[in-house]
């Protein structure tokens, strides 16, 4: 009986390895192809991609800290690192200050205007807001709009509101 049990486990030994080497195959194959739609997003990516970059200033001539109110000024610069025009159409910020209170703003364009940014263009434009604590932060989105027709958002990261010397 052993020397029968011996003659099958190489047999046995050849399935498994067949299989695995078949499942081996299968995920070879199913990576390269994931490789390549990743690629494809990263290019479609590249097509339409806006990096947005802030600078913020503390405004003490317009706050009025005994009646917790801290006004920020913030510098925004959009820039086109994609492949096709796009139009800012319209923004959405979540603005939050440091007591858990949270506003959300929506609205046309940014500072009255809808720019269009071409590739590789800039566009800056200066805004602020108002909030009832020494630190916040805010981040938001930009809804854009290709030369195509497809319609996208520019994702605004989250930056802080501080009062300078607030923060270490």
């Amino acid at each position: 009986m052993a020397l029968g049990f011996n003659a099958v486990v190489p047999v046995y030994d050849l399935l498994l390895l067949a299989e695995s080497f078949q499942w081996i195959l299968r995920r070879a194959a199913l990576a390269l192809s994931r490789k390549i739609v990743c690629n494809a997003r990263m290019a479609e990516g590249k097509k339409y991609e806006i990096v947005v970059k802030v600078h913020t200033t503390y405004l003490p001539e317009q706050s009025d800290e005994a009646l917790d109110r801290y006004v920020f000024a913030y510098t925004i610069v959009l820039s086109n690192t994609g492949t096709v025009a796009a139009q800012l159409i319209s923004r959405h910020w979540i603005i939050a200050d440091g007591s858990g209170g949270v506003q959300e703003v929506r609205g046309l364009g940014v500072v009255g205007e809808q720019p269009l940014l071409k590739p590789g263009d800039n566009y800056e434009y200066t805004s602020g807001t108002a909030i009832s604590t020494p630190v916040g932060s805010m981040k938001g989105t930009y809804q854009m709009v290709a030369e195509d027709g497809l319609r996208f958002e520019a994702s605004i990261p989250e930056f802080i509101l501080s009062v300078p010397r607030i923060l270490h």
